[in-house]
């Protein structure tokens, strides 16, 4: 691999920092509210005004990106007003507050990724095949925290989670100050087409439905996984140890991810995750208690998360051309991690009331819709294997 004059360490150390808040929120987000009294719904809801602010902050960053072409600015600035944003939640704990809390800090975290991975792939060039070689770094920074997180909060009382937040927060706004801006550069598998025109294709629409229902399916697991282990009297180690075997799964999968779409194309590779995805939430919803089963299902993360979001990156960057990059990715991310978390956030509050294994069962049944979606509609050149 020969990435010379690509500022690889710098993109690295972002990625690493912007997932590491990650592993720091997502697994253990849940039993933090937990700890004020948050009821299952309430936990819901604040986790789905996280999402929901992924509906609009991405397309609204994106168009903005897209527009002046100041992408690394307005990442910086997102970064900033997301950690201010975040430090308001060591004035009080409310349920209210904590919603309104979450949702502005959001808003601006949610402003970050999408055009930080057209920075990267600009960066890349004609080595975009390389990037998860980059994203992986992200994966290792979730496993770092998460499971050492595990260790601290049995340690020391997980009312420090706000506080290591932050920190996190800081560093990725102190990392995005160590980049320039790159050149724009024309991505295309064929020339020409405009945004408006590759959004009506069959392939594009199924292919984001499918994205929304993939993300719908995670809502369970998202939002109550660690509590669901807690329950069944699994330590905070424990916990970090099954989301850290999650993520490094998915880091050995992105290390060969560009061999794996060279020979086997996008559709293949999607449709098997989805299938996977399937197996992974019937196996949480109805074997918790064995740890055997646990450790596999968490393995599966690879291609539940891995592939699938490599593959989505991917089809989006041979579905959008040259400056409208930053529009199609923040509209993958908007439609999946936006509004699919949003709904699965939601849904999975309610359902978790009635039984974790109706949850998980809810999750298994997206995923088949995704697939569906996915073996119907997803067809056609940019998703076949491409002769390089």
């Amino acid at each position: 691999m020969s990435l010379k004059g690509i500022p690889y360490w710098r993109l690295s150390s972002f990625y690493f920092f912007y997932f590491a808040l990650a592993g720091t929120l997502v697994p253990f987000l849940g039993l933090y509210l937990q700890s004020l009294d948050f009821s299952p719904v309430e936990i819901g809801y604040v986790a789905a005004a996280m999402m929901l602010t992924r509906v609009i902050a991405p397309n609204i960053w994106g168009w903005l990106s897209d527009r002046t072409g100041k992408r690394l600015t307005i990442i910086r600035c997102g970064a900033f007003l997301a950690s201010v944003c975040f430090s308001l939640l060591f004035w009080q704990q409310s349920f209210i507050w904590v919603v309104v809390v979450v949702a502005s800090y959001s808003f601006f975290w949610n402003a970050v990724l999408a055009q930080f991975e057209v920075i990267t792939l600009s960066h890349l060039g004609g080595l975009s095949r390389f990037y998860s070689r980059i994203r992986l770094w992200g994966s290792i920074g979730f496993v770092v925290a998460v499971v050492g997180l595990g260790y601290l909060f049995d340690w020391i009382s997980i009312s420090v989670l706000p506080w290591v937040a932050l920190i996190f927060l800081v560093l990725i706004w102190l990392s995005s100050l160590t980049l320039s801006e790159p050149e724009e550069v024309s991505f295309t598998v064929q020339g020409g087409e405009g945004f408006v025109k590759q959004l009506r294709s069959k392939a594009v629409i199924c292919f984001l439905l499918s994205a929304f229902f993939l993300q719908v399916s995670h809502g369970s697991y998202y939002t109550f996984y660690s509590v669901y282990l807690e329950s069944l009297s699994y330590s905070r180690q424990a916990i970090g140890v099954l989301w850290g075997v999650g993520v490094v799964a998915e880091v050995l999968i992105f290390v060969y991810m560009h061999n794996i779409i060279q020979r086997f194309g996008l559709r293949l590779i999607l449709l098997f995750s989805l299938a996977v995805t399937v197996l992974r939430w019937w196996l949480i919803g109805c074997y918790p208690e064995q740890l055997a089963v646990m450790l596999l299902a968490q393995l599966l993360h690879a291609f539940s998360f891995g592939t699938a979001h490599a593959v989505s990156i991917e089809f989006i960057r041979r579905s959008f051309s040259g400056r409208s990059q930053g529009q199609g990715q923040a509209l993958y991310s908007a439609t999946s991690f936006g509004a699919g978390g949003a709904v699965g956030a939601l849904l999975s509050g309610w359902l978790w009331a009635l039984s974790p294994v109706v949850s998980f069962a809810f999750s298994a049944f997206s995923a088949a819709i995704a697939l569906v979606l996915v073996w119907w509609g997803v067809k056609g050149r940019r998703v076949e294997v491409l002769n390089h």
